[in-house]
């Protein structure tokens, strides 16, 4: 929200209070509190009148300090992010002449007491500052109080993230509001809206409110940031951290850890698409065409059209199209398939359930005590009420009975058209509530995955989303087009959002709507299987691949069978994720901070912490992508290519760059057939362009997320050590590498991609020079 008109004036009906110095102040524990009058006091007759700020600064943990501001002190219940805060940490309070110096970790605030303003640093890097004129208590005649801070941007700086945003990945210039809804991949909406960026500085900023936050990256106030919201009080963290992954490393264990997902969620998954007509026999025609042409298919879903027509949710199977559906389940498992089925959190008034929903009070109310309603999506629907213990316990009730039935996971759609014109059972406030809605809906849902089958089991495919929410994944970007410009788009918002704390990701390849061209499908087939998770889904046309064209088959098959081929590599990325925070899918800035080349780069991505995928965004097949210092290798063709440069290049569709970084380890699996399997067992590590000094390691987990395997390179000159451990039957492959000898304890043979051993052995160390 602006509130200026140009640097120098105020917006009509605009007046804004910002504190000009510290009068008093106390050190409270292990906070301070300031007490910041908006004018300079010269005599005792001006503390007569306000306004006055009170700021109350704090530290949760390490690294992380908390800013609260407020004018009037209100309370009034309101739902909270629910954040890791550590009551027994103690941050260092230092009192000096004319500044207070809060230090967490190696990140301070110093705030001048005299004239006022607080700087933020880290390791003595100042970081971002707000001075006199910056935060602010505003009011707008004819609209309320607001209160406001804005935070300087250095030159240079880029800001990143927001959420899922499918505007510009670097958000400079842009006015972004924090407000869920349902506007597809091609407008400035967002279904995943989060009050968190980050900057290529090196700092993150979370804004703690749930409703609705208005950012000015860059726009009102061309070198600052500036956030606001509706109320008297506004409360938000400074995250430092040593790079760019330690600030989301620090805000995701404020915020919650990405949990991780099961290995066979990272398969591909096939869906009966929306508006299609299907049955039983359509479903397993499908089934059946993926296995009879060699296609690895690990999941199918049932969308919308599994329940009746006008009757979403009534979470019961349509008997004239599914007369036998606990059968019909357990045919397709038998075929290897798991089972995911469409919900959302809306009750249709034709549903069987309304009538039971109405009058026990699970739906969201009006204030005449009558359930909310509106025909939007389906006809006299109301909304379930998560804040009501009793509607979450039936509502997952519901959902129970589906997985007796053999159904193993949901697709949880819808979330943010949630109405503010409501009553809440628990009497939170609705305009508070909106985006927090889909937490509590999405936390229903896996919860009762997680108590059923175990968290390492629990899945979702999720539309909507909020802070906190990447502790429920996957989270898929929602309708786009079928257009290469919409792919483009949904790269865009997949990377904003992975840079906003969130470590799972995935797209509807081909496009939602419309139906691709088969050079489209085949180019975002690529693009969709080296993404963390992947599924074929369209709206009113099946997507599976013989209905595009024969090498659309192919290129699927190929694609799908490299993603299960290298999953030791990828799931051990997802566990670093759950543990660590940082996304599997990667913008290049948060691999590369140091390369200014890769501020900008949004077609583009690294999946992990080595491989870098450029997906093609033409019929023609040419790629224009950038790859930072050093000799990287296209993992396909095992073209060598140095780095430094942007490279122009042409592809046909069984290719496209996927580049591996140098000095890394790839663990390749034996099954290509399905992506959970045994990765301690016959892995085969490919090793790429060793550095002089630089020791590679590549840590191999188990499917239950135990780190159980070891590999570990390094280089001297033409010496070459490698160690393994905790793996069963081996082979290492130097890539480009002809010839070794002087071998220690086993023999390389000649392999079209380098340098080939096989090893039996648990565990040993193997020397040997490189002689071609």
């Amino acid at each position: 929200m602006k509130f200026t008109d140009g640097f120098w004036q105020k917006r009509k009906g605009v007046a804004i209070h910002s504190p000009a110095e510290v009068r008093d102040y106390r050190i409270n524990g292990n906070s301070i509190i300031l007490y910041a009058p908006v004018n300079k006091i010269l005599h005792r007759g001006q503390t007569l009148q306000g306004p006055m700020l009170t700021i109350e600064l704090s530290s949760p943990c390490s690294d992380i300090i908390r800013v609260v501001s407020r004018h009037f002190i209100k309370r009034q219940k309101d739902p909270e992010f629910e954040l890791n805060i550590n009551n027994g940490f103690v941050p260092e309070i230092c009192d000096e002449d004319r500044q207070l110096v809060l230090k967490s970790g190696e990140t301070l605030v110093r705030v001048d007491k005299v004239d006022f303003s607080m700087s933020f640093y880290y390791r003595g890097r100042l970081l971002t500052k707000t001075g006199r004129g910056q935060m602010g208590y505003i009011t707008v005649e004819g609209q309320g109080a607001y209160m406001r801070e804005q935070l300087d941007l250095s030159v240079g700086e880029c800001v990143y993230g927001l959420g899922e945003r499918f505007s510009a990945f670097v958000k400079n210039g842009q006015s972004i509001d924090i407000w869920n809804e349902d506007g597809g991949t091609s407008s400035e909406q967002a279904y995943k809206s989060i009050p968190f960026y980050i900057t290529n500085k090196g700092y993150g900023v979370f804004v703690n409110h749930p409703e609705k936050v208005s950012f000015e990256v860059a726009s009102e106030a061309v070198s600052r940031v500036q956030f606001s919201v509706s109320g008297e009080s506004l409360d938000y963290f400074v995250v430092g951290g040593r790079d760019l992954k330690e600030v989301i490393h620090n805000y995701t264990a404020l915020t919650g850890r990405p949990s991780l997902p099961p290995a066979w969620s990272f398969g591909l998954w096939l869906t009966t698409s929306f508006t299609t007509d299907y049955d039983e026999n359509t479903v397993a025609s499908f089934a059946d065409g993926m296995l009879q042409r060699d296609i690895p298919l690990r999941v199918f879903h049932f969308d919308c059209f599994w329940m009746k027509e006008y009757e979403w949710c009534s979470f019961q199977w349509d008997k004239e199209v599914f007369p036998d559906p606990v059968n019909m389940l357990k045919r397709l498992k038998e075929k290897g398939l798991k089972i995911c089925v469409w919900i959302n959190p809306y009750i249709a008034q034709k549903s069987v359930l309304f009538g039971q929903a109405a009058e026990n009070g699970y739906l969201l109310k009006l204030e005449d005590g009558e359930a909310w309603q509106w025909d939007l999506w389906q006809p006299g629907m109301g909304i379930v009420d998560f804040t009501n213990p009793a509607a979450c316990e039936w509502y997952a009730g519901k959902l129970n009975e589906l997985l007796d039935m053999g159904v193993d996971c949901f697709k949880t759609d819808f979330g943010e058209r949630i109405p503010t014109d409501v009553v809440y059972h628990n009497g939170e406030d609705p305009q508070k509530m909106h985006n927090y809605y889909t937490y509590l809906y999405n936390k229903v849902v896996y919860d009762l995955l997680a108590q059923r089958f175990g968290k390492e089991e629990a899945v979702l495919f999720a539309r909507s989303a909020t802070v906190g929410s990447q502790k429920f994944p996957v989270h898929w970007g929602g309708d786009c087009v079928s257009r290469y410009e919409s792919m483009a788009e949904s790269l865009r918002g997949g990377l904003s959002l992975c840079m906003s704390g969130f470590g799972f990701w995935s797209h509807d390849i081909s496009g939602f709507e419309n139906t691709a061209a088969p050079d489209l499908y085949k180019r975002w087939a690529a693009f969709g299987l080296l993404s963390t998770h992947s599924r074929l889904h369209g709206s009113s046309s099946y997507r599976v691949p013989w209905l595009f064209d024969e090498e659309s088959v192919d290129v699927v098959r190929y694609f799908s069978r490299l993603k299960c081929s290298i999953m030791p590599y990828l799931f051990s990325t997802a566990c670093d994720t759950a543990i660590c925070g940082v996304p599997s899918m990667r913008p290049m800035i948060l691999e590369f901070e140091r390369d200014r080349a890769c501020d900008y780069l949004d077609t583009q991505y690294m999946l992990g912490d080595s491989l870098l995928v450029a997906p093609v965004f033409n019929e023609e097949g040419s790629v224009d992508y950038y790859l930072p210092e050093g000799t990287w290798t296209n993992f396909i063709s095992n073209r060598r290519v140095s780095g430094g440069a942007w490279q122009y290049e042409k592809h046909d569709f069984m290719s496209l760059p996927l580049m591996v970084r140098p000095n890394s380890i790839i663990a390749v699996g034996s099954n290509e057939n399905v992506p959970d399997y045994d990765y301690l067992k016959d892995t085969t590590f490919h090793i790429f362009e060793l550095g002089e000094a630089e020791p590679a390691a590549a840590t191999i987990y188990s499917m239950d997320g135990r780190p159980e395997g070891l590999v570990r390179a390094a280089r001297n000159g033409e010496n070459v050590s490698v160690a393994v451990s905790g793996i069963r039957n081996y082979s290492i492959i130097m890539r480009n590498v002809g010839a070794v000898s002087n071998l220690k304890g086993a023999s390389f043979e000649a392999h079209p991609l380098g340098a080939e051993l096989i090893y039996l052995e648990g565990s040993d160390e193997i020397t040997f020079k490189i002689v071609g």
